[in-house]
């Protein structure tokens, strides 16, 4: 499929599929394809709907088709000096902007500038009948529709299928610093809150094998005041190592037993669970690798008020994502029939019934 616009071929891929009922399984560069529940069906190929079609630097904003690799986006915005502010990670060369969003990813910087969703200015689709709807728009001040955008991210694919995304983008910092400190586990988790409280320009942060590495980003002044209040020791391959941690490379995720991803709040105590810990975003989200029992794991998080999701296993369980209560699975329901009415968009891809 030759890059361009092909939202006529996907609308009417889509709107063959929705009155013969068959299942579409939406398939761009195929990067992501470990996350999440199988699924079956035809494949829509949103790979070949690939452009920038919108970006004034000046205006801080973004707009790309779906398919769009995110390598191109990220380099159109390194050549004006500036980044995607939630740092997503690609898990591959052939990842695409549409499947960043769909699976709301982001990277180090999350728990300090704000997640892919919260960047998501609108978007234009296709609902399961192959109508095409419009949310939100390309300037920050337009909110008409926002919470409509929002909801593609994280959805999977399962609500819509995403052709065009307005992002918000941010200047690149002066300056950046990674220090390391040798502390224990609940030292770090302690240190990271009471640094919070300051106005230190901290942009990432994790804790792995008893050091805690943090990374400051801002003008020189600000990176020699934390330093000198912070102390530690300087990483001089900063670069590398939180590439190493976003793209999941670092030697910690080269594990085949199951990786889970831990939410919790960041003032939740260390889990009595077996395994090896993976710290991130001052402690509000936990890389976990162990064999453990599901039911074990899953219960002891949500005692913490948080969700567990199989990130990567060598054998899928049926519920890879943390089980929802009633009033959620309800209005999960809702929501994909109110899109999807005859359940053909990634079908089952988060949740068996849903």
């Amino acid at each position: 499929m030759q890059p361009g616009d092909n939202s006529e071929v996907l609308q009417s891929q889509v709107a063959a599929a929705f009155h013969s009922k068959r299942p579409l399984k939406i398939q761009g560069g195929n990067s992501k394809a470990f996350y999440g529940r199988k699924v079956s069906g035809e494949i829509l190929n949103t790979s070949g709907h690939q452009g920038i079609l919108n970006y004034e630097p000046t205006e801080l904003v973004i707009t790309a088709r779906d398919g769009t690799p995110l390598k191109d986006i990220q380099q159109t915005l390194h050549d004006s000096n500036q980044l995607l502010p939630f740092e997503p990670p690609a898990f591959g060369d052939s990842a695409t902007i549409g499947g960043t969003i769909a699976g709301n990813f982001s990277g180090p910087m999350r728990a300090y500038s704000g997640a892919a969703r919260d960047f998501v200015l609108g978007c234009r689709m296709l609902n399961g009948k192959g109508e095409l709807m419009s949310f939100g728009g390309e300037v920050m001040k337009n909110v008409a529709g926002y919470d409509v955008s929002r909801l593609m991210c994280g959805a999977l694919g399962n609500l819509g299928v995403l052709l065009d995304i307005s992002l918000k983008v941010i200047p690149v910092s002066e300056q950046h610093l990674t220090l390391v400190l040798e502390l224990e586990r609940e030292q770090a988790l302690q240190k990271l809150h009471q640094w919070s409280q300051h106005p230190f320009p901290i942009t990432a942060s994790s804790y792995i094998d008893s050091k805690l590495y943090i990374r400051f980003s801002g003008t020189p002044s600000s990176l020699q005041a934390a330093q000198e209040n912070i102390g530690g020791e300087v990483l001089e391959s900063s670069g590398s190592f939180w590439e190493s941690i976003r793209e999941q490379t670092h030697a910690y995720f080269q594990s085949q037993t199951n990786l889970w991803r831990i939410s919790l709040p960041s003032t939740a105590a260390s889990l009595p669970l077996t395994g090896e810990w993976l710290y991130e975003w001052g402690g509000a989200l936990r890389w976990l690798i162990s064999d453990g029992p599901t039911e074990k794991i899953r219960e002891l998080v949500s005692q913490h008020q948080g969700h567990a999701t199989l990130f990567r296993s060598q054998q899928k369980i049926s519920q890879v994502f943390h089980p929802l209560d009633a009033g959620l699975l309800k209005l999960h329901r809702n929501l994909k029939h109110s899109f999807d009415p005859e359940n053909i968009l990634n079908p089952g891809v988060m949740y068996a019934d849903v």
